[in-house]
Parts: structure tokens; sequence; C-alpha cells
């Protein structure tokens, strides 16, 4: 491995950087999401940033149900961050659609267009939660065995998710 990939490695074990997207929740999620980042729970004493770019982000925070409308720029989001890219769905309407599953405009959960690597479930999800599940990404990262597990998993995923974007993609709209 040369230097520089160990340097990136490094950096995204050590200091992850998050950006958070919410693809359509009632904000109870998203305020708790922000609550985690304030100085009360301090998200960032396990080195986590909050950065406003897809371009610069570790982690996709994503809150919500993802609709019709949302869908194509969770996707855009989701491309324009480097690998590797890690994806955590916050509540209960991020991991599985929640309430609004059955509605006519709503795809599901976030796992419906991006793949996810942790979930979250709750509603409102506590900070407590979030900040758990941010570690133990963090220790799956930190385990060299782990990490190529989360991240061949991820790529499974991620072909899934473009064969049925492919085959599926007339039904919703698209």
């Amino acid at each position: 491995m040369k230097l520089i990939e160990k340097m990136v490695e490094w950096g995204t074990r050590k200091s992850p950087w998050i950006i958070h997207f919410n693809a359509g929740a009632c904000n109870g999620c998203d305020i708790e999401v922000v609550d985690a980042m304030t100085p009360r729970f301090d998200l960032e004493r396990a080195g986590v940033i909050k950065q406003g770019s897809p371009r610069h982000a570790d982690v996709l925070v994503c809150t919500g149900a993802v609709s019709l409308q949302i869908r194509d720029q969770l996707v855009q989001i989701y491309e324009q961050m480097p690998e590797p890219k890690f994806v955590v769905a916050v509540g209960a309407c991020a991991c599985s659609g929640g309430i609004f599953n059955d509605c006519y405009c709503v795809v599901g959960g976030i796992d419906e267009v991006v793949p996810v690597d942790v979930y979250v479930p709750g509603c409102a999800v506590r900070p407590e939660a979030l900040i758990s599940a941010v570690s133990q990404l963090l220790e799956k990262l930190e385990d060299r065995e782990e990490r190529e597990k989360l991240l061949a998993a991820q790529r499974a995923k991620r072909e899934a998710l473009e064969k049925a974007r492919e085959n599926g993609g007339e039904e919703h709209g698209a």
C-alpha cells in the first residue's frame, strides 16, 4: 500500500467528515442529528467533522423516507462523494420508509436508493444512538478485516441497486 493510500485510510478512520441529508423527514430526526453535533453531546470528540460539501465528505447521514422527488438528488449527492464512502440511515423512515412506506410518492427507505452501512432505528432517534452508530462504524473501519468486509458488501449492494435501477426505474416514473 502506498504512503498516500495509507494517509487517506488513516484520515478516514480518525477524522471522518459527515454530511447530513434530509430526504423528506418530519425534522424530528434532523433536530437530533444537529443536537449530536452540539457541545452537549459533542460528536466531534470522536473526530467527526460536519461538512457542507459531498465532495469532501466520508459519511452520508440520511434522515427521512425517500420520495420520488428527492431520489435523484440523493443519488447525485452519493455519487459526488469520494471513495471510500459510507451511509448511515437515521430514523424509522430512513431505515424502512416508516409510516410513509405505502404512499404513492415514496420509494421507501434510504437503502432502496443507495447502499446503507449502518441503520439507526427510532422515531425520533436520540443523539446517543447516533453517536453509538458512528462509533460502531469507526470501529469497523479500525479493523482491517471488518473494513474489507464492509467495502465488499458495499460494492455488492451498489451493483444490486444499479441493476434494480436499470430494470425497475420505469415503475417509479424515472
